[in-house]
């Protein structure tokens, strides 16, 4: 259903060499680029994709509150290596990786981050119980 998440940032260079790397932690690669303007990532054209922008407006890139984008993964293990990698990439924490709710043993797994502007993001997936 969602075909692409835009995220504003106030250094296009600085937010592509971030989301290059932690998006090619899953195979993600840039498939869409406008100098000066616009990135975007995906897995394969036919797949949502995440990009960044430097506002159309020319006004300075804000977080918008409530605003996330998250992305879909297969397994508690791929969720927390991207969190770790979001982090050490210089992301900042919004929410460790585990279930929610936190007693929870399956279903909804996700670890919470903001990236180099503070646009958050989370990186889940859901686990079926035993």
């Amino acid at each position: 259903m969602i075909g692409y998440i835009t995220l504003g940032t106030k250094d296009l260079n600085r937010a592509g060499a971030y989301y290059d790397d932690l998006l090619a932690t899953i195979g993600a690669k840039r498939f869409m680029e406008e100098p000066d303007y616009f990135l975007a990532w995906a897995r394969s054209e036919n797949e949502c994709s995440l990009a960044i922008t430097v506002p159309f407006d020319k006004r300075p890139a804000s977080v918008g509150n409530g605003i996330m984008a998250a992305i879909a993964l297969e397994s508690p293990s791929q969720v927390d290596a991207f969190y770790k990698k979001a982090i050490e990439l210089g992301g900042t924490c919004e929410g460790k990786p585990g279930f929610r709710p936190e007693q929870a043993t399956s279903g909804f797994y996700a670890g919470y981050f903001r990236d180099l502007d503070g646009n958050k993001l989370n990186a889940f997936c859901m686990v079926k119980a035993h």
